[in-house]
């Protein structure tokens, strides 16, 4: 099943309870196990069109890839999709806690790269990360063999860069902040249904797609062991270690130095952050960016429909994929052109 609405099923009817639009991910067309440098494995799945141009997804800090499916299945329809998860994240094995570092997921990303090509044959390839996954592809060239810049394209979205401007907050300090709130985060519910009920007190997901909470209670918690109920499936001590690292590598990021086309799409800017400080990167003039009001961390859950046209709008504007000939010179606004064939 593709496309959001083909998506989209009512759920949880009980009495006088109203309909909720929850999401069915679809299987896998097929699955591929990436063997990294210390044994741990990414589990990378592919989805959507295989005769489309070829799209590598990955997700943000504590989250999992099949949380973002309201974004990436209304691009199955026109686009090869292959989507992994972080090491410790998503559909992967636990390991051990000194490897889950930032330069190890650096490496990572490289050697998913490396084993779609190696799997499913040598094709341009566009990233397209959300937060964590687009700050390690930005690294890459400082912490890594560079692979991930060897792509035909990078869409970013929200990447926790430290760029402010006058006035903006003091990021170190926020940082310590965010990784002291997730290790006294509730890791452990008795039922995901418990999950769901407190995201219902907190604002995190007040702007998101309707069914957003239970699609994030199946997709980052899992089956406690030993003990019954549920668990975060990426650890909070994890994911709080790479919140307080993360500052160190954010600096090292050269926007003078970019290996690809590079389109950031960022948050709201004004709105309170989720996460860490959005910064506005208008005065970069290195950077294509554009933010999309409204949004916040999240915006891939929120606005999904506009995140795919930005982002089509920039790849198809830079020839990065292939119209059709009868739409090349059709008039049309870029977002309503269907990608089509292969990228350039």
């Amino acid at each position: 099943m593709s496309g959001a609405p083909g998506g989209l099923h009512a759920t949880g009817l009980r009495g006088d309870v109203k309909p909720q639009p929850g999401w069915t991910l679809p299987e896998p067309r097929s699955v591929c196990h990436v063997r990294h440098d210390d044994g741990s494995v990414t589990i990378v799945r592919r989805h959507g069109n295989p005769a489309g141009p070829r799209l590598l997804l990955c997700h943000g800090n504590g989250l999992a890839i099949d949380f973002y499916y309201p974004f990436w299945s209304l691009l199955a329809d026109d686009f090869d999709l292959f989507v992994y998860d972080l090491r410790n994240h998503g559909w992967n094995r636990i390991g051990a806690r000194d490897e889950h570092n930032v330069p190890n997921l650096v490496r990572d990303q490289d050697q998913v790269i490396d084993g779609v090509a190696e799997r499913y044959g040598d094709r341009p390839t566009i990233g397209v990360f959300h937060s964590l996954s687009a700050l390690t592809a930005l690294l890459s060239p400082h912490l890594s063999a560079g692979r991930s810049g060897s792509l035909s394209a990078w869409i970013l979205f929200d990447p926790p860069l430290y760029r402010p401007g006058p006035g903006d907050p003091d990021y170190d300090a926020l940082a310590e902040r965010s990784a002291g709130m997730v290790r006294r985060r509730t890791d452990r519910f008795r039922k995901r249904s418990d999950f769901t009920n407190l995201l219902s007190y907190l604002p995190l997901l007040l702007r998101a797609v309707p069914g957003a909470s239970e699609l994030m209670a199946r997709t980052i918690l899992t089956e406690s062991t030993g003990t019954e109920g549920y668990e975060l499936r990426c650890p909070r001590e994890y994911e709080a270690q790479i919140i307080a690292y993360i500052r160190t590598y954010a600096f090292l990021v050269d926007f003078g130095q970019l290996p690809c086309p590079t389109k950031v799409i960022g948050s709201d800017p004004t709105l309170p952050y989720a996460y860490l400080p959005t910064f506005s990167l208008d005065h970069i003039q290195a950077v294509d960016y554009d933010f999309i009001p409204g949004t916040t961390h999240f915006l891939q859950i929120e606005k999904p429909e506009k995140c795919v046209e930005i982002m089509r709008s920039f790849l198809e504007t830079n020839r990065l994929i292939q119209l059709p000939p009868d739409r090349e010179d059709s008039g049309r606004p870029p977002s309503e052109s269907r990608a089509q064939g292969s990228i350039q």
